[in-house]
């Protein structure tokens, strides 16, 4: 008789495995932080290459020529009812109050300080900002960015410096459009349809107003258009995945310059608040 088979023997105790190396979550914000510091990055490096030469005149002029083209008639059609909105608003409330003869001098007011800037840095960020996007991040796909940097050609100095010099030339002359159509159509508005008097209207600008508050509208809309072209050029220069990264840069960089023109407003409004004194305090 055969013995029955044995039982195959145990294999040995397996060897301990190494441990693996521990998975590094990321750190919440890093990444809007990092993105950040690259925005200042570009900020200062195309101011220094403001002041390098060559110059791009012909570009500049382009540029400045098509933004102009583009936000001149809507700033104007869009300054009439934000005018006409807050003299309205101005002129009932200081009917509530018993001062109807200070709403001149309150609806200028606003509208030079805070209205008309913000006006002027949103058109050319939605209109003109979005169009240095495009372009930028449509020649990044292609690669003519990287065959400059190859030809030793500075895509900054050759590109973006043109399109934010522009876009601050145009945000500063169209303060200006902004602020007389809006103050000439709150004063329709207030002497038509809430009978005011146009004599209290303008000796209450001339009371309440100084040339510093022209001085602060004006470098608003410089910082703005500052800031509008730099977000734009930025997302355009760094588009991810292709043509449609291109459109997904356009829509991020709107959205980025109106965060930061409205938090940037608040600051600059705080400081020149503190700084310059009311007329007649």
């Amino acid at each position: 008789m055969t013995a029955p088979p044995l039982d195959p023997p145990l294999d040995p105790a397996p060897a301990a495995r190494p441990a693996s190396p521990p998975v590094r979550r990321p750190v919440p914000g890093l990444g809007a932080l990092r993105e950040t510091g690259r925005l200042f990055s570009l900020a200062v490096t195309t101011v220094g290459a403001m002041f390098r030469r060559p110059f791009q005149v012909r570009e500049l002029i382009e540029q400045f020529w098509f933004i102009a083209s583009v936000t001149i008639l809507p700033a104007a059609l869009v300054s009439i009812p934000f005018g006409a909105v807050i003299a309205l608003q101005v002129g009932s409330l200081t009917q509530q109050l018993g001062a109807q003869s200070f709403t001149g001098g309150a609806s200028v007011l606003a509208i030079i300080q805070q209205a008309s800037p913000l006006i002027v840095a949103l058109l050319i960020a939605g209109a003109g900002g979005s169009a240095i996007c495009a372009d930028l991040g449509s020649r990044k796909i292609r690669e003519e960015l990287d065959a400059m940097e190859v030809m030793g050609v500075s895509p900054v100095q050759r590109l973006v410096v043109p399109r934010v010099l522009a876009a601050m030339f145009v945000a500063v002359l169209l303060n200006g459009l902004v602020s007389v159509v809006g103050t000439l159509g709150g004063y329709f508005f207030n002497v038509i349809m809430q009978h005011g008097t146009p004599g209290a209207y303008l000796a209450s600008f001339s009371a309440l107003a100084q040339l510093p508050d022209l001085y602060i509208s004006e470098l608003k809309a410089l910082i703005f258009g500052f800031i509008a072209g730099i977000v734009a050029a930025y997302r355009g220069l760094n588009p991810r995945g292709g043509p449609k990264g291109v459109g997904d840069a356009v829509n991020q960089s709107v959205v980025i310059t109106f965060l930061l023109l409205f938090f940037v407003n608040m600051v600059l409004t705080g400081i020149y608040l503190q700084i310059v004194p009311a007329k007649g305090s």
